[in-house]
């Protein structure tokens, strides 16, 4: 039976593979189909598209939104299969960027002022912004930290310096991010529940009230849940009559993350691409008629 993995990063976003390294990487683990969905950006869709049908791997387009909804601060919202030049979800996408970008400068500021109290030469925007393949983030500015020596690790880099020099992120209402998919032919599901809240009853109340905005899936294959977690979340999907995806969430090697697999027994069946093109097809068919 083929798997997929409809869950990974390029760097374009926080992860460190190229979309091109990211289809050959599918392809040795003998995957049949992939979705890249990076933080809110589709820069990588139109290489990976190329790669992918150079390799004869299926591909959908994907973004991860961010979002916020009711308590839930920093809720994710997958889209697949959406036309990835809309217009309209092509601006929201470069605001997002722009926004970004200025966070990632104010954050760099911080740090630079927490350096030269400690005596410490400051960083160079420049300098980690050349070494940058892709959209700079966060953990680029770790690895500088640890490049420098000021650090022994990231997750020292993040502890002593991101995370007190941190400056707010920006998140769109979850109903406004469904609405963008939906608007661009796209289908929105939820990404990995169980990071949300380990509260069955609070993810149930949640369906309640995203199905009527539009929610159409829900991401129970992945990384962060168990085989039992699984099974619960495909019962609370059928519950509320949203199709099942799943992904890794592969952000880079050195995590020991892998693609197709995440910690080693995750295992995303082909039906879940079915079930999307499915969908898709529903959607294109309705517009039509």
């Amino acid at each position: 039976m083929p798997y997929v993995d409809l869950h990974l990063h390029s760097h374009y976003s926080d992860g460190q593979s190229s979309p091109t390294e990211l289809i050959r990487m599918a392809a040795e683990n003998d995957l049949a189909a992939v979705a890249i969905c990076d933080h809110d950006n589709v820069d990588a869709t139109d290489e990976a598209i190329a790669a992918a049908d150079r390799a004869g791997i299926e591909i959908l387009t994907g973004v991860e939104l961010s979002t916020v909804f009711g308590q839930f601060q920093d809720l994710h919202l997958l889209g697949y299969g959406f036309d990835h030049h809309h217009p309209h979800l092509r601006q929201a996408l470069r605001e997002f960027q722009d926004f970004r970008a200025t966070r990632n400068r104010r954050i760099m500021e911080n740090i630079n002022r927490l350096l030269l109290e400690e005596g410490r030469k400051p960083l160079d925007f420049a300098t980690i912004r050349n070494r940058t393949r892709g959209a700079l983030g966060r953990p680029h500015v770790a690895g500088e930290l640890v490049r420098l020596g000021y650090v022994k690790d990231m997750g020292e880099a993040f502890s002593r310096y991101l995370h007190p020099c941190n400056e707010p992120k920006r998140f769109l209402p979850t109903p406004e991010a469904i609405s963008l998919v939906l608007e661009a032919g796209g289908v929105p599901v939820l990404a990995h529940p169980y990071l949300i809240t380990k509260s069955r009853g609070l993810l149930d109340e949640l369906c309640q009230n995203l199905v009527p905005e539009g929610l159409e899936g829900l991401e129970a294959y992945s990384s962060s849940s168990t085989q039992e977690e699984t099974a619960q979340l495909i019962t609370l999907a059928r519950r509320h009559g949203l199709i099942v995806t799943g992904g890794s969430d592969f952000h880079n090697l050195e995590s020991g993350l892998m693609i197709g697999t995440g910690w080693g027994n995750l295992r995303v069946p082909y039906q879940c691409l079915k079930d999307l093109r499915r969908q898709l097809a529903q959607k294109k068919e309705s517009r039509v008629h």
